[in-house]
């Protein structure tokens, strides 16, 4: 009967590996957008050349212009995307297979990467996914066209929406992410001195 359990317990516990394919997926999804981003911020940088020709008329050269920062800002949301499946995927893989060595014992490295706990990991997506929300919000605000006075109302109350997010993010992560985040530390440094 000991064994029959054991080779359960075993299963069950090795059946953990299966979130690799959500690492590898979240992974792949990442590089996949990374790229997509950088070639597009290699036409942009393209386009731009043509922002110097004297024969441009006005109205082209501000279209041109308003292209321009509009691709700016989806080449941004682009990469904040892309950072959000990285984080997912390295928590995942923290979190269910292994601890990742190299992120927590380097000093270049932002502790953004080493994740602790399913509440860490959700907390770092969501500032991200904060993030890219604010980006796309300007985006939209970049290409508004007010046709009646109540859209600048609309557009002011997104704005402190978000404005009362990121307050309340900051204001949650001088709560609970400071002492829990430099507890794990030590905790993961006094292991790795043993």
């Amino acid at each position: 009967m000991k064994f029959i359990e054991n080779l359960l317990e075993g299963s069950l516990w090795n059946s953990r590996f299966v979130i690799f394919l959500a690492v590898l997926g979240s992974l792949f999804a990442s590089f996949a957008i990374f790229y997509m981003a950088t070639v597009d911020v290699v036409f942009l940088v393209q386009h731009t050349f043509h922002y110097a020709d004297a024969g441009m008329a006005d109205e082209a050269r501000k279209a041109l212009h308003d292209s321009t920062v509009s691709h700016i800002v989806e080449v941004v949301d682009g990469y904040l995307l892309a950072v959000v499946l990285l984080i997912f995927s390295l928590g995942l893989y923290e979190l269910f297979i292994s601890d990742i060595d190299q992120a927590h014992g380097s000093k270049a490295s932002s502790k953004i990467l080493v994740i602790n706990s399913l509440d860490d990991l959700k907390s770092r997506l969501a500032k991200v996914i904060l993030m890219i929300m604010i980006v796309t919000l300007f985006e939209e605000a970049i290409n508004m066209h007010v046709s009646q006075p109540i859209d600048l109302v609309y557009m002011g109350a997104s704005i402190a929406l978000i404005a009362l997010a990121l307050y309340w993010s900051h204001a949650a992560e001088g709560k609970h992410g400071g002492d829990d985040s430099e507890a794990a530390d030590d905790e993961h440094d006094e292991k790795a001195e043993h």
